[in-house]
């Protein structure tokens, strides 16, 4: 009976030493605090990975060769390709407004075709239907049966890059076809729906002058986009190569840079950048001080703001911070990534009220003071953490 006891003991011990789990790769079995807690231990922690180092670097050699592609065929314009990038690594939209001939057209185009994927262009017109770009079902007719069915016809929805050229051209009707697509990367058609390829990004333009007959988008579908970029006048010396470029005989081509798969590994390494907690906190509070409903809103906000930026805005905010971050070489996001895209991403998501317009007062002008009040680790203002006091 004592040595029965003994072995029991002897085995009793030797069932919780975690050594014998730590040699294979496999997680030990259930049952043992330390045994979980050894093999816990010996996991690589993720900003400390190799592989997502590989990745990120990776990532930047793609970036840079796109960029270089696209200079080939555009002059200037850094920062609105680099805000292109961004997005498209982030798996989110884009909206470029700008005055007609600053080859907005061109740039999303060129950018489709250093992607190894499918791109359709769609002129939005105002005779444009929902079903004309979504797409519809047909009636077929078998030949040697006779029997009669429907089948859908997918519309150039159905690509992985879709221009949605002039989108403030047609009526909201089809803009709200769009919609569905843009958040749940899918389409319905008869009670039925078909899921769109993934990855799929939709690069929209609009005009901000010759605003008769057109439908501005609401603020709904303006929330979509991840970015508004505003793409300007190129300077003296840029517009001058334009000339050399556009009016000589040698005409400049992108090529083809990533895949469809290779795309979306680099877009799940993105999203695996750590974020600490108090960057979290700074887009948190960039994005609670636009509004203006409750009794937290800063006084420029009250005065100027009818409607403020939503929980997308603080997505966007974050998601933009670790693609810019990633760009720029690191593996963690810093205040000064957030800064980088505020812009962008906030730009369309501040409605400002008449008195606002009356002063002149724009939503850039706005972004900027906001800039200015929200202060990371600064001292606690307007009920908002990180928001200086307002003097």
């Amino acid at each position: 009976m004592y040595f029965i006891r003994k072995t029991q003991r002897r085995l009793s011990k030797r069932a919780f030493e975690p050594k014998r789990h730590l040699r294979g790769t496999s997680p030990p079995p259930r049952g043992s605090f330390w045994r979980q807690r050894r093999f816990a231990e010996t996991k690589t922690p993720l900003k400390d990975s190799p592989m997502l180092e590989a990745s990120l670097e990776r990532l930047r050699d793609v970036r840079g060769r796109m960029k270089s592609e696209l200079q080939r065929v555009i002059v200037g314009q850094d920062e609105v390709i680099d805000q292109l990038l961004i997005a498209i690594l982030t798996r989110g939209h884009c909206l470029l407004v700008g005055v007609p001939g600053l080859a907005k057209t061109l740039m999303i185009s060129s950018l489709a075709k250093t992607l190894d994927m499918a791109f359709n262009r769609i002129q939005f017109t105002p005779d444009l239907m929902p079903s004309d770009i979504t797409g519809t079902e047909l009636l077929q007719i078998d030949p040697e049966t006779g029997e009669r069915s429907f089948r859908f016809f997918q519309g150039p929805l159905f690509a992985n890059v879709v221009l949605a050229d002039e989108i403030n051209r047609t009526p909201p009707k089809t803009q709200a076809a769009l919609l569905e697509a843009m958040v749940e990367r899918q389409v319905t058609s008869a009670g039925k729906t078909h899921v769109l390829p993934n990855p799929f990004f939709v690069l929209a333009t609009q005009n901000p002058i010759e605003q008769e007959g057109t439908y501005p988008l609401p603020e709904a579908q303006l929330d979509r986009f991840m970015f508004m970029v505003n793409v300007d006048y190129p300077d003296l010396d840029e517009e001058r190569e334009i000339l050399k470029r556009t009016t000589g005989e040698s005409k400049q081509d992108a090529s083809q840079v990533v895949s469809a798969t290779d795309l979306l590994e680099l877009q799940e390494a993105v999203r695996s950048i750590p974020v600490a907690d108090h960057v979290l906190d700074y887009a948190l509070a960039l994005t609670r001080a636009t509004r203006v409903r409750g009794d937290s809103s800063l006084d420029f906000m009250s005065e100027w703001v009818t409607w403020g930026a939503g929980p997308r805005a603080s997505q966007f905010l974050i998601l933009g911070g670790k693609a810019h971050a990633a760009i720029a070489g690191r593996n963690h996001v810093a205040v000064e990534d957030i800064r980088a895209v505020v812009h962008p991403v906030l730009r369309h998501r501040i409605v400002t009220n008449f008195s606002a317009a009356a002063e002149g007062i724009t939503s850039e002008t706005i972004i900027e003071r906001l800039l200015d009040a929200v202060q990371p680790g600064g001292s606690v203002g307007a009920g908002l953490p990180g928001v200086a006091s307002q003097e």
